[in-house]
């Protein structure tokens, strides 16, 4: 079966959730031996020249060469040496140029152009695939063009964007783009014959804005990383892995200033992976910003507990579950626990207010629960099998049953 997905950013583990999920589903794809090729829209190429070598890519602004991605005009190749130039620049600066760039304190996303769209479709007509994986709404275009509309086709919503939208607004953000309303979400989701929502409840309130569709639940798989016999926990350690998204940097901040006063004394520290860190102007003394780490496993396994303080956001924070599936308990937000699976022996400890979210820390740190209730929590609602069920059924007349997974 050939599988053309749609998407403006190269799938990769370990820097965002997104594009964690993304990466499983092909990797999984390729799992059942089927062949998957990335149509890369849009010009959100980080650098110029790109080594991916997970699958086949084409768009039209690369070129491939090999393991290569490579940008296809002297503009989109100054857009990427500017992208990740500004990546090298200080964090509040390069905040601050991005906002006067864009006008926005935040962007949910781009619209796929009418070009790309068309150029998608002419590419689809020479190479005819089976169905089609849409990255977000705002890839959704994509779907109207000439073409394309009869294909079986798979939109990955990853986010209710109308409620981020929303949210971020009431929190006084600006935000890109200027308007998006359910009404606008159900329109654009709606072009898709099947909808993958991430969570329980975005996958009813998706099947209330478009009951003419299929709705099924795809969560971000994670398969228990038990430690190596050995490792030592470091005591008071704490973590947080994000992106340098407004949501992580809004939660760390009122972490830092409502909670982490609170802990001062109890000789904590705390590891910032991930773009957050960098992003930050400045963090208090025992928080150490390590930036992106190629392999996360030892951080978790070392640490004690970690933390989820975001106070906006939609979706599932797929953060939590790369903690879980590494035996870490956390405390986290509200917000935070949107539509994970409940369970009487979960790894999250819900705290809303400051001084409960300190208390809750902690709690923690002086009796650690064990690992194995993670890892179970894990095993039991996430994984492979259950995770890509509905995308199998949503595939199958192309699939066929002799590879569905096991459920």
């Amino acid at each position: 079966m050939r599988i053309a997905f749609v998407t403006d950013e190269l799938p990769r583990p370990g820097t965002a959730g997104h594009l964690a999920l993304n990466f499983a589903i092909i990797e999984w794809l390729q799992s059942l031996g089927h062949e998957v090729e990335v149509l890369l829209v849009g010009r959100r190429m980080p650098r110029p020249v790109e080594r991916y070598g997970l699958v086949p890519v084409c768009g039209p602004h690369v070129r491939s060469f090999g393991a290569y991605v490579v940008a296809a005009s002297p503009r989109v190749a100054l857009r990427s040496a500017a992208r990740a130039l500004l990546r090298r620049l200080p964090a509040a600066l390069a905040a601050k140029i991005r906002a006067m760039r864009l006008g926005a304190d935040a962007v949910l996303g781009d619209f796929t152009s009418p070009a790309d769209a068309a150029w998608c479709a002419r590419h689809a007509a020479r190479h005819p695939p089976d169905a089609l994986l849409v990255d977000t709404i705002f890839r959704a275009p994509v779907l109207a063009a000439s073409g394309l509309a009869g294909l079986n086709s798979v939109l990955i919503t990853h986010d209710l964007f109308h409620r981020r939208h929303r949210a971020l607004r009431s929190a006084g953000y600006r935000v890109q783009p200027a308007q998006l309303s359910r009404e606008d979400e159900a329109v654009l989701a709606a072009r898709a014959r099947h909808i993958a929502a991430i969570q329980p409840e975005e996958a009813k309130i998706l099947s209330l804005m478009c009951p003419a569709q299929n709705v099924f639940l795809l969560p971000m798989p994670a398969a228990p990383a038990m430690s190596p016999p050995g490792t030592a926990k470091l005591p008071g350690r704490l973590v947080f892995i994000g992106s340098a998204s407004l949501p992580n940097l809004d939660g760390l901040r009122w972490f830092f200033t409502e909670v982490w006063p609170r802990l001062r004394g109890q000789g904590l520290t705390l590891d910032l992976i991930g773009d957050c860190g960098p992003a930050l102007r400045s963090v208090p003394e025992g928080v150490t910003r390590l930036g992106r780490v190629e392999n996360i496993a030892p951080l978790l396994h070392r640490a004690s507990l970690a933390i989820a303080p975001l106070r906006v956001g939609s979706g599932l924070k797929i953060k939590l579950l790369d903690y879980a599936r590494h035996g870490l308990f956390t405390v986290a937000t509200p917000a935070s626990l949107d539509g994970f699976a409940p369970a009487s022996a979960s790894p999250f400890i819900e705290a809303k207010a400051p001084e409960q979210f300190a208390r809750a820390i902690l709690k923690q740190l002086a009796s650690p629960p064990p690992p194995g209730i993670a890892l179970a929590y894990i095993a039991r609602h996430y994984g492979t099998g259950p995770s890509f069920a509905g995308l199998a059924r949503a595939l199958m007349p192309q699939m066929g049953r002799a590879n569905l997974p096991a459920v």
